[in-house]
């Protein structure tokens, strides 16, 4: 009975590549998802969710009004804050920003991340919040290469922030170059893989200036002193 096949390798299944989404569904990750244009009012944010990280497109648009702020996406509580915070930040920094000090009285805003069927919250997004709402109101873009997250308070501190690892795996995924983190975050650099972090310059920052002066295409701070401090800091492994 010595060279026959038997049964077991007779009904061996082969799986080829094109054969996967039909098993298992389509892929939950589209790589080609992120625009990397520079684009006035859009902003890369990083989430972190069930299924690992995701990137997050924030746009605002400046409408002639009165000041009414609306936020859609399907946006949490705490999200809301953050979006509320970050425009705390906007007004108090209007005069080194270039901007209309009474926007808020002769303007609308509109923030929307799209993908309204998944429910997002957390404060991560509020410096990408922040990024998009300075541009939009500034008319200045934000450079698509780069991705950011981090909780914004009032003055503009940016705070610490969970799930790292794979929101830089998600940024890496959707060839983004660039990624700014908090100053606190830098002990969660070790965590990340090793061709992310050969693939992805890591940016620690502590305030809402150094990330403007990076993510924005043009500088519109009048000190760019932020500037230096924060690409000094620049942590690429």
């Amino acid at each position: 009975d010595g060279g026959g096949e038997s049964a077991d390798d007779a009904s061996t299944d082969h799986v080829a590549a094109a054969d996967l989404p039909a098993l298992l569904g389509t892929a939950p990750y589209d790589p080609s998802g992120t625009a990397l244009e520079d684009t006035v009012g859009v902003a890369t944010g990083l989430a972190y969710t069930s299924v690992g990280g995701e990137v997050l497109e924030i746009e605002v648009s400046v409408l002639p009004g009165r000041g009414k702020i609306q936020l859609t996406g399907t946006l949490g509580a705490v999200m809301k804050e953050s979006a509320s915070a970050a425009l705390s930040y906007v007004r108090h920094r209007t005069t080194a920003l270039g901007i209309d000090r009474a926007f808020h009285r002769t303007r609308d805003l509109h923030v929307h991340i799209p993908a309204g069927a998944t429910p997002k919250d957390g404060p991560s997004a509020g410096i990408a919040i922040c990024t998009a709402l300075v541009s939009a109101l500034t008319g200045v873009a934000v450079r698509g290469d780069v991705a950011m997250t981090g909780e914004v308070t009032l003055r503009g501190r940016v705070l610490a922030i969970g799930g790292l690892r794979e929101k830089a795996v998600a940024a890496h995924r959707n060839r983004i170059t660039t990624v700014i983190i908090p100053f606190d975050n830098q002990r969660d650099l070790d965590e990340i893989p090793v061709e992310v972090r050969e693939g992805v310059r890591f940016v620690p920052v502590k305030t809402m200036d150094e990330v403007l002066e990076i993510a924005l295409a043009r500088p519109v701070l009048e000190d760019g002193a932020a500037a230096a401090s924060a690409v000094a800091q620049a942590v690429t492994h």
